[in-house]
């Protein structure tokens, strides 16, 4: 029997058993032989696709990276060359986000505590991850026409991972639900006609 359209082909499944599980519970609590009882799958199924389990972590990863920007995109384009409200639409779907019951935290930032190890497969996901995240808050930024936009920009990424952390460890009754709040006060800041005359 061959793989349909209707039914996803194992590795599918697999991964999209391993980013439930591993989200929910943490990746260190899940043991290979839950991905492949949740996944119906055989566990030469797995190991076909995924040599070892910090081979199906990055997978993983890279799955979590490819659906965050999927949501980012997803929310710029409905402001399409407004860079401001750019920003103030995605820290309004950031507050949202991070105040719900199901939060579990950012899977990226989970990891990195989870693997401390510098070179596990992960972190180079991990990196490259944060690394874009800073570039395409820095274009956003950028387009702003402001004085200081490395000075916003670190300080906006330093609010978005804030409040990434603490929807994770406060709940949906946490200060996260406040982030866009905060953010429009730091971008007006850098707006000012005080911040913008030259030094």
């Amino acid at each position: 029997m061959t793989e349909t359209a209707d039914k996803p082909c194992a590795r599918d499944r697999i991964l999209a058993a391993a980013n439930e599980l591993f989200y929910r519970e943490g990746i260190r609590a899940i043991g290979i032989d839950t991905v492949i009882e949740k996944a119906g799958v055989a566990k030469m199924s797995l190991y076909r696709a995924f040599p070892s389990k910090d081979d199906l972590i990055a997978a993983f990863l890279e799955m979590r990276d490819a659906m965050y920007w999927e949501w980012w995109d997803g929310i710029v384009a409905r402001h399409p060359a407004d860079p401001r409200a750019q920003l103030r639409a995605l820290f309004q779907a950031l507050a949202k986000r991070t105040s719900s019951p199901q939060y579990r935290g950012c899977p990226f930032v989970n990891t990195s505590v989870e693997f401390p190890d510098p070179v596990h497969p992960g972190r180079a996901v991990i990196a490259r991850h944060m690394e874009e995240l800073r570039s395409r808050l820095a274009a956003l930024v950028a387009g702003l026409g402001i004085s200081q936009p490395k000075a916003l920009t670190d300080q906006l990424l330093l609010l978005m991972e804030g409040a990434y952390s603490v929807g994770n460890t406060m709940g949906a009754d946490g200060p996260s639900a406040s982030v866009a709040a905060a953010a429009e006060i730091i971008i007006s800041t850098h707006l000012s006609p005080l911040l913008q005359r030259p030094a």
